[in-house]
């Protein structure tokens, strides 16, 4: 059984191969590059590294969003389109969960930010443990997020690369509950993609829609410009 795992849902491009559970190979980059330059080339580069031909893979686990737009939909296409050609299952996993496995066993929550602009992130809260989720996925302004948090009293570890954007203001709520993660650790891994993907169940390959958890620019504008006709 051979997992390959894609994750460009963020600056970051993170991939690997998993056989039997043992990791053949990952990379993971954060080049602010393209992703539609550098995701297949990466794909076709581990592959090429680890002696493993399209036919050989048995299943594919790709990051559903949130995160960039572009971004989510450039994974999605090419595991999607992997899984039909090569007839293999697919699976989808919450990126903000890819990231949040970064902190497993953590004893407290884990919260994975990723930046939304205008002091909105996107955002969850996990189980240290377990991985459980115990505050859904979504689209949160920070300081509301915060006072949620607070109400748990538990220590929260947050991880993500853009955890330091928003870290004053963390630490100004959270106080001595509040800890951080080193930066090596803020990176999404293709393996904890794999791994998560390995506890759920595929999806059908041409139903297979990003998460965004917020609409789009092109699909406010259109709801802005039909109120505005309705007047």
């Amino acid at each position: 059984m051979i997992f390959l795992g894609i994750d460009t849902s963020n600056s970051p491009l993170a991939v690997a191969l998993v056989k039997d559970g043992t990791v053949l190979i990952e990379e993971t980059t954060n080049l602010k590059i393209n992703h539609s330059l550098t995701a297949m080339p990466a794909v076709e580069e581990i592959m090429a590294k680890a002696k493993v031909a399209p036919a050989d893979l048995t299943h594919i686990a790709v990051a559903e969003g949130p995160g960039s737009y572009t971004g989510v939909r450039i994974g999605l296409t090419i595991a999607k389109t992997l899984a039909w050609s090569l007839k293999i299952p697919l699976y989808m996993v919450s990126s903000l969960k890819v990231l949040a496995a970064n902190g497993q066993f953590f004893d407290g929550l884990v919260c994975p930010i990723m930046d939304a602009r205008r002091g909105t992130v996107f955002t969850g809260a996990y189980d240290g443990l377990s991985l459980q989720e115990i505050i859904p996925d979504g689209h949160s302004d920070l300081k509301e997020f915060l006072e949620k948090l607070q109400q748990y009293n538990k220590p929260v570890l947050f991880t993500g690369i853009d955890v330091s954007i928003h870290e004053a203001t963390i630490r100004d709520a959270m106080g001595d509950k509040a800890f951080f993660s080193a930066p090596q650790n803020r990176l999404p891994r293709a393996s904890n993609l794999i791994m998560l993907a390995k506890g759920s169940e595929p999806v059908d390959v041409h139903q297979a829609i990003p998460e965004y958890h917020r609409i789009t620019e092109a699909e406010a504008n259109y709801i802005k410009a039909q109120e505005g006709q309705s007047k």
